[in-house]
């Protein structure tokens, strides 16, 4: 249940929306409406407790005027009576508070934090520039630092109100020592904000290179393997050192720009005390103040202290928090990979390209029809990327110079990207299985039951990932499947798109990382599993494997860009030496 404010509000898709922030300032506005509550009820006892606070000094002051120093019992005994009840409210009001504030800060790390997770796995991309590794700081640290601006904005008016209170009772007492607290405390306050803005820079710096370090690290995590096999390790283990080090120094310079403004501050504030004691001292010695006046305006000044520098950490907590709500509104306000249109899939998911230039591809057409298997051989790997981001939606509309391609006859582009996923399903060459187990990486949201599961196993000759393991589909499976061979994580990655069952199946190189023999058998179990689908589903395999383009109904080859031949597997290999060359290996 979401704290202080109202919830947002579910859309039709049963997704939570919140508006986008379109900068900083508007961000921290949004923070502190949809937490408003929680926010108002800490000011409010937060500022009681300080409150409590500067009218300690000035109950002893009055205690030793009006009961020490006439001995008079009874008003001792309710002066007593009133400390008693005003450290009461004091120790309740902080705890209270404390406990609002808390969970207004937490309720909207939270929230951020979702919001920030949400944008990132979001179906149509983003193009904030990010990479992995930085998306994760910003959804988590990014998230804790700019949730902080609440906690500040609270600070800020508790101070200021013990700030007042001080001031409104030193001005009962002198008039002009009053005016003289008044005019400082601003004063010192404007001049420190000159290094506050030093402090925001240094923050975003420190907050920019340890998101880099992070994002390098989860790179080089990733492809631990490849660099151990290439014998990279020492050069990547070296860019890491010098990104490290970056971040290193970024973070040392932002704590030592925290740690000289907080002596400023600190320095500010015992100077201002000695001053306001010193002009207090003077006036008792001249007669213009009792013995209780004394003591209270310097038990005012110690404790005014406090507030002044609670309001220096107040502005380096708002300098943090701003550094880290830049990041994230950059991510917020990032546009969409793709802008996918709404229109439903109507018609049999018939795929086709006409005359279609985009990227390196010219002029090309292909039709993929319910039952077929089509494979294509790329000689260049931009010519598969780009199909593939065509056939994935991701190709953005204004970059497609010619032609169309269409999904049942609506243009890609114009298809609701939910139809568009569920008539077609691209599995990528790098496909990622996630932490968990095997069924929990293979369930697809079919819910066909187990057998369907052992079934698209078979087909991806993957059945040993189950049979060789004593939980079966309950093996777990480790972040980014390390604990899987290369082979096992293609084999199961395939399993799971079969077990999907798209209407129109499209695959990447599903093969590259297993022996002949299996390749073969996958071969095999792929073109059974398709033909087995009521109704027969339609398969473009993008590939060089010989046992895979042999099992389809015609071979489209791609070179420059264009369809230079096509024909079948057989036909190919007798008739185009180049085909032939690039296939049988």
């Amino acid at each position: 249940m979401f704290k202080g404010g109202r919830a947002p509000r579910p859309g039709r898709d049963g997704r939570v929306s919140t508006p986008v922030p379109p900068d900083v300032r508007a961000l921290s506005r949004r923070t502190l409406s949809r937490n408003r509550r929680d926010v108002a009820c800490a000011t409010v006892l937060h500022s009681l407790h300080q409150l409590a606070e500067a009218l300690v000094p000035v109950a002893i002051g009055v205690t030793i005027d009006q009961a020490v120093a006439t001995g008079n019992p009874g008003a001792l005994a309710l002066c007593v009576l009133g400390m008693v009840v005003l450290f009461t409210v004091l120790a309740l009001a902080y705890r209270t508070g404390a406990r609002f504030s808390v969970r207004a800060v937490e309720n909207e790390a939270h929230l951020l934090r979702v919001e920030a997770a949400r944008r990132a796995l979001d179906p149509r991309g983003e193009r904030s520039g990010l990479r992995a590794g930085e998306l994760l700081s910003v959804a988590t640290s990014d998230a804790e630092q700019a949730s902080l601006y609440v906690r500040a904005w609270v600070g800020l008016i508790a101070m200021g109100t013990a700030i007042t209170a001080t001031t409104v009772a030193l001005l009962a007492i002198d008039v002009p020592l009053g005016i003289g607290v008044l005019v400082g405390v601003p004063l010192m306050m404007f001049l420190l904000r000159f290094p506050a803005a030093r402090i925001t820079r240094r923050s975003e710096a420190k907050q920019a290179t340890a998101a880099g370090a992070t994002a390098l690290a989860t790179d080089l995590v990733g492809g631990l393997r490849v660099l151990m096999g290439m014998g990279a390790r020492t050069a990547a283990a070296d860019r890491y050192r010098r990104a490290s080090g970056q971040a290193l120094t970024a973070s040392v310079s932002a704590a030592a720009s925290n740690g000289v403004y907080r002596g400023m501050v600190s320095a500010a504030g015992v100077l201002f005390l000695a001053a306001v004691a010193a002009v207090a001292g003077w006036m008792a010695l001249r007669g213009r103040l009792s013995i209780g006046e004394l003591i209270t305006v310097v038990g005012l000044a110690q404790f005014l202290a406090e507030p002044v520098q609670g309001l220096g950490i107040v502005g380096q907590v708002f300098a943090t928090s701003r550094a880290s709500a830049r990041r994230l509104v950059r991510l917020l306000t990032a546009p969409a990979a793709v802008t996918p249109g709404g229109r439903p899939v109507h018609a049999e998911p018939v795929v086709a390209l006409e005359g279609v230039s985009y990227r390196t591809l010219r002029g090309v057409d292909l039709t993929l029809a319910p039952g077929e298997t089509v494979g294509v051989l790329a000689t260049d790997p931009r010519d598969a990327e780009a199909l593939l981001d065509l056939l994935s939606g991701r190709a953005v509309p204004e970059e497609v110079e010619a032609g169309r391609a269409a999904v049942g006859g609506v243009p890609v582009h114009e298809l609701d990207l939910a139809a568009l996923r569920t008539a077609v399903l691209v599995e990528e060459h790098g496909a990622t299985l996630f932490e968990g187990t095997l069924r929990t990486n293979l369930a697809t949201g079919t819910d066909r039951g187990e057998e369907h599961l052992h079934e698209a196993l078979r087909a991806a000759a993957a059945e040993d990932l189950v049979s060789g393991h004593s939980l079966g589909l309950d093996r777990p499976v480790a972040d980014r499947a390390a604990n899987l061979s290369g082979g096992q994580r293609q084999r199961a990655a395939l399993a799971r798109a079969l077990a999907a069952d798209p209407p129109v199946l499209v695959l990447h190189d599903p093969t590259t990382a297993v022996d002949a023999v299996t390749e073969e058998a996958i071969a095999r179990g792929l073109a059974r599993a398709r033909a087995d689908r009521a109704p027969a589903g339609a398969t473009l395999v993008v590939a060089s494997s010989p046992a895979l383009l042999a099992r389809a109904d015609r071979v489209v080859v791609l070179e420059e860009g264009r369809v230079r031949a096509l024909g079948t597997h057989t036909d190919l290999v007798r008739g185009d030496s180049g085909y032939a060359e690039a296939v049988l290996r």
